[in-house]
């Protein structure tokens, strides 16, 4: 075994003292100073050198130590005898010594800590605060609908904690979102499945979590791994009150094991799920992805849940009447949201109305309803129900993405046997998807064509003028966000072009990776162009202020869903009628209207005319071509 010497040993256990950091060595320079002051008293006593003081007596060894000790922290040298100059310049020198390393220790921990601050290492002190963990370029889109809804908060925050510099996530932010109002942004830099690096953002008080799927090919063991490090950090923390969580997933297979985990807590948006089901709704009723818009951002009206004693006992159609500023659209009941239930379901004490208005505090019942009024109803401004009738329908999807079978899935459902959808893209072996995906169709028939959706020629020869329905799709997977738009820009100017050639026989649907584009889109006249991103930020927000209030239904074409229905189905065009005179028609029908879509200001491109919880008592006059927005059953 090998020997140490003594002078290994002691510098072993001297570099274990100082790697504890700034305060061992601060303790190591009291002791040198201290070994110092020994020696210099050691000197003078034993030289007998010292001055003699008050009454003659020479100062002993304890009093030469401590005005040793004091030398040390100055510069003072004593005059007298040689060996007395000698012994007070010992600890003098060390003063040089020990002063110098003390200042460098003050500056380099004072630096020390700057560093650590811009690195985004310390605990974030915050309570009811909102964390985002991940980075996304969702994050943007989220944030700005986060802010909004904090508007009337007088103290808000947001604490973001990434694996980025913190002061670039800050900056970032602050560039995007221009306006931040009451609310702070908080950034830490770590991975969110680093249980260590989890406790920095202070996730047991917060208000809510979300986390964000990164931008990566496959970003759901991500997601995954977040959920299960915030159960066993609150494992460890022995939390007892469960923070709701709000999480985004990309793969349907991934959603049952994301709940798994995080059980009655957490709730998980299945993205591409949701645009597609957005999509196939959107093509079939042009306008209704401003209505989601409208609906799903803070800047304007949205859904809250809210309880009202003086409706219970009443019935929910009863209830559709009962404000004026407010749109009643469904209960919560045992956990779960129920849009335009039955007309005649009571509303209990335990229920919850879901209802639309500008704000949680402006849900009020009107003064009518209150007093026991009679709203005012033109009974002779309304039609008779008419049938609508469904015959099979002609799709085209142009371009393919990881959505695409999602959306054919889709469209099977709301379509009627013997309807057709032909895809087309440029890639060759889309063929074999569309073959697995015919067994699972019950009322589209399918086919595929190879071609380039952006050359004029090959479109012609599809004979879009044919179609009903005409969805173009980004290829995000081999281009960038930007070509990808840029491809689709061609192909709708095309289309628009084709279309107006033979009457615009077809709606035309698009999808856009980036908000910007949404505007360019339009110049082409696109009937409807789909956001991903931002539709996913603000069903994200929507959930994370809203935790309890389950959306799922309103995109599910077994449940109600939002609907544009021509307006002379329910009120007379032509004849100024107030909005409880339209909810009226519409709730004989077993339908709940909450806006409506004018043609006049869809021309002038302001919201595309769609007003969402327009106030009831205020008259308007629709044109024929007018449209309401309703919730109702297929």
């Amino acid at each position: 075994m090998a020997r140490f010497r003594l002078i290994d040993r002691v510098r072993y256990r001297m570099d274990a003292t100082l790697s504890r950091g700034p305060s061992a060595l601060i303790i190591w320079l009291f002791v040198l100073g201290g070994l110092l002051a020994l020696l210099s008293a050691t000197v003078i006593t034993l030289s007998h050198s010292a001055p003699p003081g008050p009454g003659g007596v020479r100062p002993g060894f304890a009093l030469l130590t401590w005005q040793g000790w004091q030398r040390t922290l100055n510069l003072t040298v004593g005059m007298g005898p040689l060996f007395y100059v000698v012994g007070t310049f010992i600890p003098t020198l060390g003063s040089l010594f020990i002063g110098g390393i003390f200042i460098g220790l003050l500056t380099g921990g004072i630096q020390n800590r700057i560093r650590n601050l811009r690195k985004g290492r310390s605990l974030v002190v915050e309570q009811g605060h909102t964390v985002i963990l991940g980075w996304s370029q969702h994050i943007f889109q989220l944030v700005t609908e986060l802010v909004e809804a904090n508007r009337n908060k007088e103290d808000a925050c947001i604490a973001v904690l990434a694996e980025k510099d913190k002061i670039e996530m800050e900056d970032l932010i602050r560039e995007k979102v221009k306006n931040l109002g009451h609310t702070r942004i908080v950034c830490r830099t770590g991975s969110p499945i680093d249980l260590t690096d989890l406790a920095l953002i202070n996730p047991d008080d917060a208000r809510v979590i979300v986390i964000l799927a990164p931008d990566t090919k496959d970003p759901d063991p991500q997601v995954i791994k977040t959920l299960l490090a915030l159960t066993r950090e609150q494992e460890q923390a022995h939390v007892t009150r469960r923070c709701p969580i709000v999480a985004e997933i990309r793969t349907p297979r991934n959603k049952q094991v994301a709940e798994l985990i995080g059980k009655n807590h957490a709730r998980v948006l299945q993205v591409d799920d949701m645009i597609a089901r957005i999509t196939v709704q959107t093509c079939r009723q042009i306008g209704l992805s401003a209505v989601y818009a409208e609906l799903l951002g803070f800047d304007g009206d949205e859904m809250y849940l809210t309880k009202e004693p003086q409706l219970v006992g009443k019935s929910f159609g009863e209830a559709l009447l009962a404000y004026e500023d407010s749109s009643l659209v469904g209960l919560q009941r045992d956990g779960k949201s129920l849009f335009n239930p039955a007309m005649n379901t009571e509303i209990t004490a335990e229920d919850q109305l879901i209802a639309i208005s500008a704000d949680d505090d402006t849900i009020h019942l009107s003064p009518q309803f209150a007093s026991g009024s009679p709203v005012e109803l033109d009974e002779s401004a309304q039609c008779p129900a008419q049938p609508e009738e469904q015959t099979p329908e002609r799709t085209l999807i142009l371009g393919w993405n990881r959505k695409a079978p999602l959306i054919i899935r889709e469209l099977d459902q709301y379509m009627l046997a013997g309807s057709v959808l032909t895809v087309v893209a440029e890639q060759p072996d889309i063929g074999n998807q569309i073959e697995k995906q015919r067994p699972k169709l019950s009322h589209l028939s399918i086919s595929f064509r190879p071609a380039d959706t952006t050359d004029r020629t090959a479109l012609e020869s599809l004979e879009a003028h044919t179609y009903h329905h005409v969805i173009v799709l980004g290829n995000n997977e081999k281009l960038s966000a930007q070509e990808a738009d840029a491809a689709t820009l061609i192909t709708l100017l095309h289309l628009r072009d084709i279309g107006e050639q033979h009457g615009n026989p077809f709606t035309l649907v698009s999808e856009m990776f980036d908000t910007r584009n949404r505007e360019l889109a339009e110049v082409a006249r696109a009937d409807d162009v789909i956001v991903g991103d931002k539709l996913v930020s603000q069903l994200l927000a929507q959930m994370a202020e809203s935790p309890d209030l389950l959306l799922d239904d309103l995109f599910n074409a077994d449940g109600s869903e939002l609907y544009l229905k021509p307006i002379d189905h329910y009120v007379r065009p032509g004849v100024p009628v107030n909005f409880y005179t339209v909810v009226e028609a519409a709730r004989r029908r077993g339908e709940v209207a909450i806006g409506y879509r004018l043609l006049a200001e869809d021309e002038q491109r302001v919201t595309q005319g769609v007003r969402i919880n327009p106030k009831k008592s205020t008259k308007v006059t629709f044109s024929a071509q007018d449209k309401v927005v309703l919730l109702a059953q297929l």
